[in-house]
C-alpha cells in the first residue's frame, strides 16, 4: 500500500472505530448502517459531493457548513453527521470514502457476515449465487453476502476473493498456466 493510501485508510479507520463504537453503545448499527449507504450513493451520484470533499480550495468553514447541510438534509444519524462536521473542521473529509468502507466492514464483522467478490463470466443466477453463498458458508463459518461482477474476458469460471483468499477457476487463468507450461517445456 503506498504512503499516502495507508495514511488515508489510517485517519479512516480511527473516525470509523469511534462513529462505531458510539452507535454500538446506543445500539444504533441499523441506522449508522443505512445513514452510511445513502452516504455511499451520494458520493456516487453526484460529482458536486465528491468536489466538496476533495478540495482545497473550500475553505474548513464553507465545508463544514456544507457538510452539515448535507447531513441534515439527508437525515444521518447523529452520530455520522457530527462526525463529518468535525471532519471538515480538520481537513478530514478527503478520507470519507475510506471511512464508509471502513465502517461497513465493521458492521459487517459485528453481524458475523463477510462479503465476497465474485467475477464471473457471465451474470449469475440468484440459484447460482446462493448456491455458492451457502458453500462459501460452510468454508469460512461466517454469512456471506455476494458482491458480483462480470467480466467477459474470462470465458467461463469464477474469480472469488474472501478477505485475503482468492479462488481462480476461471478458463481464462487455466489457459495461462498452460500457456506458461508449455513455455517451460519448449
Amino acid at each position: 500500500m503506498s504512503e499516502p493510501a495507508s495514511i488515508s485508510a489510517g485517519i479512516a479507520a480511527r473516525y470509523a472505530t469511534a462513529i462505531f463504537e458510539i452507535a454500538q453503545e446506543n445500539q444504533n448499527l441499523d441506522s449508522l448502517e443505512t445513514s452510511i449507504n445513502d452516504l455511499a450513493a451520494a458520493l456516487g451520484e453526484s460529482s458536486d459531493l465528491r468536489d466538496l470533499i476533495h478540495s482545497p480550495l473550500v475553505s474548513r468553514s464553507d465545508q463544514e457548513a456544507a457538510i452539515t447541510a448535507i447531513a441534515a438534509k439527508m437525515d444521518l444519524t447523529e452520530v455520522l453527521a457530527k462526525s463529518l462536521a468535525l471532519m471538515a473542521q480538520k481537513r478530514r473529509l478527503f478520507v470519507v470514502p475510506q471511512l464508509i468502507s471502513a465502517l461497513r466492514e465493521q458492521i459487517a464483522e459485528e453481524r458475523g457476515e463477510v462479503t465476497a467478490d465474485v467475477i464471473s463470466a457471465k451474470a449469475l443466477t440468484k440459484a447460482q449465487s446462493e448456491k455458492l453463498a451457502a458453500t462459501l458458508k460452510e468454508r469460512v463459518g461466517k454469512t456471506v453476502t455476494i458482491n458480483s461482477t462480470v467480466d467477459d474476458s474470462l470465458i467461463g469460471g469464477l474469480i472469488v476473493k474472501v478477505g485475503s483468499k482468492m479462488i481462480d477457476t476461471s478458463i481464462r487463468s487455466k489457459l495461462n498456466s498452460l500457456q506458461n507450461a508449455m513455455k517451460e517445456v519448449g
